[in-house]
């Protein structure tokens, strides 16, 4: 398969408390459905954590597991992470290497930081991008709403053209798998 799923930062600390994304359940449903079809066609799942040291995404920590309804299997690839960029410092690009990825689909938390950093990435990388327009989330800030940034996010990332391969939100129902 040339496709892999990129699902990015669905851990607990990200769905509860004061950082808890909108409408997370609704959008761990829809990251669901889509892995589930990514499995089904045979491509590979990547399951993408941050973590943090003194915070509330230590490693090994409550926060730092995945959320609770997240269909995450012991046969996905699991890769852990620093920073905004899923790529950066960590063996998500040998692994889709190795897997000889050309496509991504990409989901999770939080629209505005991890989401938008590796999308652009993975562009720069070359990768064409489908981005789960219902599949990825936030929450509030001082001046937007979570569904305003996502919406954002989902209009910016489709629009940007300079790295040649181009990022595509898709709503979770209509996603396609590639072979």
């Amino acid at each position: 398969m040339t496709s892999a799923l990129l699902i990015i930062d669905v851990q607990q600390v990200l769905c509860s408390g004061e950082y808890e994304a909108f409408e997370f359940k609704r959008v761990i449903n829809r990251i669901n459905l889509v892995a589930r079809k990514v499995r089904e066609a045979g491509a590979t799942v990547v399951v993408i954590q941050h973590e943090s040291v003194g915070g509330p995404m230590d490693y090994g920590s409550e926060g730092w597991t995945l959320a609770p309804g997240l269909e995450a299997l012991p046969t996905d690839t699991y890769v852990r992470k620093t920073a905004t960029d899923s790529f950066h410092n960590t063996n998500l690009q040998a692994v889709l290497q190795a897997r000889g990825v050309k496509n991504l689909v990409i989901c999770g938390l939080q629209s505005e930081f991890c989401v938008d950093t590796t999308t652009r990435r993975a562009l720069a990388l070359g990768y064409p991008v489908t981005l789960i327009s219902d599949g990825h989330s936030t929450m509030d800030n001082a001046v937007l709403s979570a569904a305003q940034i996502s919406a954002h996010h989902n209009e910016t990332l489709s629009n940007i053209t300079s790295f040649g391969p181009r990022a595509k939100a898709v709503p979770a129902s209509e996603v396609q798998i590639e072979a």
